[in-house]
């Protein structure tokens, strides 16, 4: 009972740490809160700084979702504890106390937790977002479909329910926090992927 309570609260503060904030701090960029598309994430980082940014960023990202999921993995097996710990580190990125609850839109942390939880899944997330992304260049739709397809892919795969659950939670999330994406992109207005600077 004190593990289903620790490590999802753990998990939140973890996940409230915003990387694309603080990693612009650290590298003389403007704040991506405020700048681009005003969403502190590594693509918008790679559109104020370049790709080494970006790419800090996402690593920073992706561990806020997968260091919280291994330690839990590492004092428990229930299902249920671990599902929870990789969802509250995915919502403390959405809605980071350290940020005044105005975070990213979670798709490397929800990554980061679905490698800890599911490294096949993962790799079949991975592999959905590459594809779109390198097909149609919009960073936002291919979230949209590898998220989609992650309950189906971890209910394909056998998992527990209680993962599956918190996989479909993400999904929904996303969606929720890509609404002004996906309103851009049914106008043809949604800005592609760039990879001009260095």
């Amino acid at each position: 009972m004190l593990l289903t309570l620790i490590l999802p609260l753990m998990a939140y503060l973890f996940g409230s740490i915003s990387s694309a904030v603080i990693v612009s701090k650290l590298m003389g960029l403007d704040d991506p809160r405020t700048q681009g598309s005003g969403n502190p994430g590594a693509t918008n980082v790679l559109r104020l700084g370049g790709k080494k940014a970006a790419i800090i960023t996402l690593a920073g990202d992706v561990l806020k979702g997968l260091l919280p999921v291994i330690i839990a993995k590492s004092l428990t097996t229930s299902p249920t504890v671990l599902a929870l710990t990789a969802f509250a580190a995915f919502l403390g990125h959405l809605y980071p106390v350290f940020f005044g609850f105005k975070g990213g839109k979670g798709v490397a942390t929800a990554i980061g937790a679905i490698i800890g939880l599911s490294i096949s899944t993962a790799g079949l997330l991975m592999l959905t977002w590459l594809v779109i992304a390198v097909v149609t260049r919009y960073s936002s739709l291919a979230a949209l479909v590898a998220s989609a397809l992650a309950p189906f892919y971890a209910w394909w795969l056998a998992l527990p329910n209680a993962i599956i659950l918190a996989m479909t939670l993400i999904a929904v999330m996303l969606f929720w926090r890509h609404r002004e994406n996906i309103g851009r992109l049914l106008a043809g207005q949604e800005s592609k992927i760039k990879l001009t600077k260095s």
